[in-house]
Formats: structure tokens, sequence, C-alpha cells
């Protein structure tokens, strides 16, 4: 399908989507779950590319979260080998596009063939500017900010930052995140009908414009993209300050 072109100034810089439904739309198939998962990559490839051509720069997807260790053994290995076969098929067309790999998540968990895999993506993609594809593997919100808590309080203990320092900054994690200089996502996209966002960026969504569709993943095109963008181009995000109306209005909006 074809998609338009929104103005450049109200584009996102960075769009976050948690890719939800897969599993729901290969059963609505007649097929098995991992089917699903491998419509699920063809659906992000889509999305890559038409991130690219709407000019966004930096797009984060929930790829598989801490809590995804739980699903069923033979599930969580299908996944795992289809990370890896990904990786081999697209690893260069996505550096041919400029795009550069920047997992987030305990991939120390992630068996050792995905994860040398991943690791040489990330490697050869490093220096890549058009678009940073930030993939959520092994991860939940709440690991992200216990490990940063843990860093933070190992420096107190070599004395290499101060509890002072730290208590009087609110911003003093930031560089401990998985996200460390990356931009918070302006508009987050959540597929599959559900309204929550299941542990993914806590911190970082703080004032996230969210948007929700019952599209399923594998079904997700650059319509549905362009959908989401078009809604996002009409918020007025006011970041908690006061939007006056009129010089009689002065409700605060958050």
């Amino acid at each position: 399908m074809t998609s338009k072109q929104i103005n450049k100034e109200l584009v996102p810089r960075h769009v976050a989507i948690i890719m939800d439904g897969n599993g729901r739309w290969a059963v609505r198939q007649g097929m098995s779950r991992s089917k699903g998962h491998f419509a699920g990559v063809e659906a992000l490839h889509r999305t890559v590319a038409e991130a690219i051509k709407q000019g966004i720069k930096y797009l984060s997807v929930y790829a598989f979260s801490s809590e995804n260790w739980q699903r069923p053994s033979e599930e969580v290995e299908a996944l795992m080998i289809l990370m890896a076969e990904s990786l081999d098929t697209y690893a260069d067309e996505l550096s041919a596009q400029g795009v550069r790999i920047y997992p987030i998540g305990d991939i120390m968990r992630l068996p050792e063939s995905t994860r040398l895999k991943l690791l040489d993506a990330v490697k050869r993609t490093a220096n890549n500017t058009t678009l940073t594809l930030l993939v959520g593997l092994s991860y939940s919100a709440r690991w992200e900010i216990n490990n940063a808590l843990h860093q933070m309080v190992q420096e107190i203990e070599k004395g290499e930052v101060s509890i002072s320092s730290l208590l009087n900054n609110p911003t003093a994690i930031e560089p401990y995140l998985a996200t460390k200089g990356i931009p918070d996502p302006d508009l987050l996209i959540r597929t599959g009908g559900e309204l929550r966002i299941s542990n993914f960026l806590l911190y970082q969504l703080a004032y996230t414009e969210l948007f929700f569709t019952e599209t399923l993943w594998p079904d997700f095109n650059a319509t549905s993209l362009q959908e989401a963008l078009d809604s996002y181009a009409h918020r007025n995000r006011r970041f908690g300050k006061v939007t006056l109306a009129n010089e009689n209005d002065n409700k605060e909006e958050y």
C-alpha cells in the first residue's frame, strides 16, 4: 500500500511500538503461533522501511519481554531461532538502509547463538544514522530501572558519585537507563486492541502520546502507521504547561 508524508515538523522524532497480536493472528488463520511471529517479522520489516520514508529517526519495538520467558518452552525456542534467522535475513539490508540496531534489555539471557548474531549486527550497523532501531529483547521497564539503581549504588560505593548530586537531580537516573542518549518517545503505538503499556519504557513514556489500534501486528502496514502519525499530528503536546485559549482561561492542562 502507498502512504503519504505528513508535514515534517509534525513527524514524531521517536516512535515506540508494542507489537501485539501475532499469536491471535495465527490462530485466526488456522496456523501455529510460530507462524504468527514469522508474519510479525515481516510487519516489522515493512514498518522500518515506512518509518525511514516518513523521516522518523528512532523506532523502539517491544520484541520479547522479560515476562515472555514464562511462555511455553517450545514457543520461546521458536522465537529465539526466528530472531537469529531474521538477523541473517535482514541485517545487511537494514545496514544498507542506514539503520542502526540498538538492543535494550537483559540480552545475556538470550541463547548464545542468538546473542552473538545480535552483537555482530550491532557492530556492523553502529555507524548508521538514518534510523536507530531500538529492539526490546528480554526487556522490562522494571528490570531496566532496577538495573539503573544497581549501577548508581555501585558508583556511590566506589566514591565515583555523591548521593547529594543524585538526590538534587530529577533526571539523575537517565544516564543509567538502557536508552541513555536516546530522546524519549513522542508517540507510542500498541496494536492488537489491548489498552496497556505492559512494562515497556515506563520512565521514558512520561509524556508520550498514546495510540491504540485493533489491528493485529502482522496486519500492520503503511496505512496503519499513517493513521497513527495523523492522529499524533493533531495532538497538542503541553508537557504539563498551561495552554491559554483566551485571556480568561487559566486552566492547567496535564
